[in-house]
């Protein structure tokens, strides 16, 4: 009998890969960050009684004319202070894939961090 050009072991791999896949994306929460308030100074708390995994995505919504997002470090978190290599978001809509560990966001804008605009996630 002749053979096409791939094997059926080689098309069951990628099929099972592709299930792998799509339920891992399948499991994935959406998180928006503040819930309806969006992502303002209060949102520090908004992390409580939630269970966050990697792979779920942080969704900020806010006014980007006066806030940004900032991923950083534990340290960057701590002061308050984001390197000048950081990646800042700044669409108003921004969203975030989450990492295993913890994940810090601040708002780089003079004050805001330090007036509590910042959450760490930590996920499972």
């Amino acid at each position: 009998m002749a053979q096409g050009r791939g094997s059926a072991g080689a098309y069951i791999a990628v099929v099972a890969m592709l299930c792998v896949v799509n339920f891992h994306v399948a499991n994935s929460a959406v998180f928006t960050v503040g819930d309806g308030g969006g992502w303002t100074f209060s949102s520090g708390s908004w992390t409580s009684g939630k269970r966050f995994r990697a792979g779920d995505v942080l969704v900020f919504n806010y006014n980007s004319t006066v806030h940004n997002v900032v991923p950083v470090s534990g340290a960057g978190y701590k002061r308050c202070a984001a390197p000048s290599s950081a990646n800042v978001l700044s669409s108003g809509n921004d969203r975030v894939t989450l990492s295993k560990g913890t994940n810090y966001f601040i708002c780089s804008y003079a004050g805001h961090c330090q007036a509590g605009m910042k959450i760490a996630v930590t996920t499972a």
